[in-house]
């Protein structure tokens, strides 16, 4: 896993081209289901201010505007420039959606404390070179009353860990070396290992200051969902 910053950035910039795609074939489009199924779950209401950290290619925080419009709004923040130069293409099709982009560091984002009713990250909490860091963050940006969810490849065990695994190395690795990123997606199979454990992320979400976390396995343990609330 990349640990430093610099180096996170220029792995994302350099799969940007080719992410929304690749996250389609991979996933058999079923990410996008998952963001859905978090959004829902968080329940936004119009009107309110929402965050989506590490936001990558703005798909996610899209969704969310849907849902936010009539007084509503989303920051999307990403600390690397070429996700966020197609995240704004993407927005110019549907310009009417409430949606800022800023590149940012997601463990310092430039906004006061208690600015946010609620909060996403889809694949970034995993990403970051300190997690509880990037939690605590999460917390301090949320209101007293506020919610968030992360979503993110499960670090599970047994038949769901080896599926993983061969999914990882048969599958998606040679697939994106065909485009010249083997390197960048290599990378999957380390960090996941080194990604905290569902239960080790409650805990470190409640140490973050959350009142309430719960972790749950998706996608049959290949994916989980991380569950917050202030």
């Amino acid at each position: 896993m990349p640990a430093e910053a610099q180096a996170v950035r220029q792995l994302f910039d350099a799969v940007a081209p080719h992410y929304d795609r690749l996250n389609d074939l991979l996933s058999l489009g079923l990410h996008r289901l998952w963001k859905r199924e978090m959004v829902q779950r968080l329940a936004p209401v119009a009107g309110e201010k929402w965050l989506d950290l590490c936001c990558g290619t703005g798909d996610l925080a899209l969704v969310l505007a849907e849902r936010l419009r009539r007084g509503g709004a989303v920051l999307a923040v990403d600390a690397a420039a070429a996700p966020l130069q197609q995240a704004r293409r993407r927005h110019a099709r549907c310009p009417w959606l409430p949606v800022q982009w800023l590149q940012a560091d997601a463990m310092a984002v430039p906004r006061a404390a208690e600015s946010f009713d609620g909060a996403v990250m889809a694949y970034g909490l995993r990403n970051l070179p300190d997690p509880a860091a990037g939690l605590r963050e999460l917390r301090r940006l949320l209101q007293r009353d506020g919610r968030a969810a992360v979503l993110d490849f499960n670090r599970g065990g047994g038949a769901a860990l080896a599926l993983q695994t061969q999914a990882l190395r048969r599958v998606v690795v040679p697939v994106a070396s065909q485009l010249g990123l083997k390197e960048q997606y290599a990378y999957l199979e380390t960090s996941i290992a080194e990604f905290p454990t569902g239960d080790e992320q409650e805990q470190l979400a409640v140490s973050a200051g959350f009142s309430w976390a719960q972790h749950r396995p998706i996608a049959g343990g290949l994916m989980g969902l991380l569950e917050l609330r202030c």
